[in-house]
């Protein structure tokens, strides 16, 4: 099925489009923070020498070596999808998922292997990499093109829905195996290698799924429509150079909304284990039940910008960000129930929905048809890797250098800079590039 125009979708048509491109980025994200929510079991398999914290600093390094290929991945995907089809980009990106999730759940440990353990490790994740860092970008600018005019916020949100829900599966599959089907013994030793079967074999069904997807409007017309030398210059880094102010932007807005999302959904689970004392399957219960509640809030913000702007929500963000990430840092280090960590974990995830719900519908109306994808994805993919990827290892740093509270000044300080970017861009939702493709 190849419309005509996206007024031609009936509303089943244009559901099952959205589903089809934002299911295959469930299994990504799940196959991406399954290696976070599993680290504490495979940490000493990898590395076994040194305390709790240096075997998680290890980890922590090889997830962020992960981040340094996501600039790649949406340079070389981003650049793919703008030539090529955001339909073909997405099957490529998934396959390139599947193939990292075998390598890890196929890898023996140190004690068989020696040092090429984490040396496969590392070209997994570098896999993994690639394969998220062109997602992202894809995904965003084909959820921004499919959805209408007056309901791209509330759409678009749908790429951070099935992102968390990625991340909740994780820990629902981590939660199963910790306390129904195997004991922490087991799990140690060969268990953390089944979510990342799980994962392989879910990806071969988002594949199969995205096979069918409808190739947006935007593309096919500016296909049809544009000259050889417009379909030349086509995600090229030249064409995307003519647009600097929107590239700062997207760097300037993801700093500190990468870094809180990485210190309250990935961090979060280490920290309450390894500083605030808790017991792991505890702060596994928590970190899941605060991402499912952060789930569902992103349409509900995502529809809200649709009615009030893209800017004021961002804004809110910055100043609430800025405001209260060290009082709920250091409280949540010091806290004494599980009751006490959920509300405070919950307090921070209610302020980020202000960045994730719209991040990416912002940054696909800042560019033209013919660079979105490459715009939208290797700026943000180099903020990311610069500060989201690097999240954990410069927490733990901290942490292990006696001076954990300086990762609390860090945190505020970048959501501080990103907040300047909100107070000085213009509101997307009135200046949407989207509006001007070829219809």
């Amino acid at each position: 099925m190849t419309p005509t125009s996206r007024a031609d979708l009936t509303p089943a048509q244009r559901l099952r489009s959205i589903f089809s491109g934002s299911v295959g980025n469930l299994v990504e994200w799940y196959d991406w923070y399954v290696y976070a929510a599993f680290s504490l079991y495979f940490a000493e398999v990898f590395f076994p020498g040194g305390d709790r914290t240096s075997q998680l600093l290890k980890t922590a390094a090889i997830f962020a070596v992960g981040f340094l290929m996501r600039p790649l991945g949406g340079w070389l995907l981003g650049r793919y999808a703008d030539r090529h089809g955001r339909r073909r980009a997405l099957m490529l990106s998934v396959v390139m998922m599947c193939g990292g999730s075998l390598i890890i759940a196929c890898t023996p440990g140190y004690a068989s292997i020696g040092v090429a353990a984490p040396i496969l490790l590392v070209l997994a994740r570098l896999l993994q990499g690639l394969s998220v860092g062109g997602e992202y970008g894809t995904s965003a600018t084909y959820l921004s093109e499919m959805a209408t005019r007056g309901h791209r916020g509330f759409w678009s949100s749908f790429q951070y829905v099935t992102l968390v829900m990625g991340h909740l599966i994780a820990l629902a599959v981590l939660i199963a195996l910790q306390r129904v089907f195997l004991t922490d013994e087991q799990l140690r030793e060969w268990g953390w290698r089944i979510p990342f079967a799980i994962g392989a074999v879910a990806a071969l069904v988002a594949l199969w799924l995205r096979r069918n997807m409808v190739e947006t409007e935007s593309f096919s017309r500016r296909e049809a429509a544009g000259t050889q030398d417009q379909q030349e210059a086509q995600g090229t880094l030249r064409a995307l150079m003519q647009h600097p102010r929107a590239v700062l932007a997207v760097v300037g807005l993801t700093m500190g909304g990468t870094l809180a999302f990485y210190t309250y959904t990935t961090y979060v689970h280490k920290f309450l284990v390894n500083s605030a004392g808790m017991a792991s399957e505890t702060a596994s219960l928590i970190n899941a039940s605060t991402l499912f509640f952060f789930m569902l809030l992103q349409p509900v913000v995502g529809a809200l910008s649709d009615r009030i702007g893209r800017r004021r929500i961002l804004i809110a963000f910055g100043v609430l960000g800025t405001l209260c990430t060290w009082p709920i840092l250091s409280t949540l280090q010091t806290v004494s129930s599980p009751a006490q960590a959920f509300w405070l974990v919950m307090a921070a995830l209610v302020i980020l929905s202000g960045y994730t719900a719209i991040n990416a519908v912002v940054k696909a109306e800042m560019f033209p048809v013919e660079i979105r994808a490459l715009g939208v994805g290797l700026p943000y993919a180099l903020t990311v890797a610069l500060f989201g990827g690097t999240a954990d290892m410069v927490a733990l740093w901290f942490k292990k250098s006696g001076m954990e509270t300086g990762f609390y000044g860090y945190v505020t300080a970048c959501i501080a800079c990103s907040l300047l970017v909100y107070l000085w861009m213009p509101d997307t939702r009135t200046t949407s590039l989207i509006d001007r493709d070829p219809h």
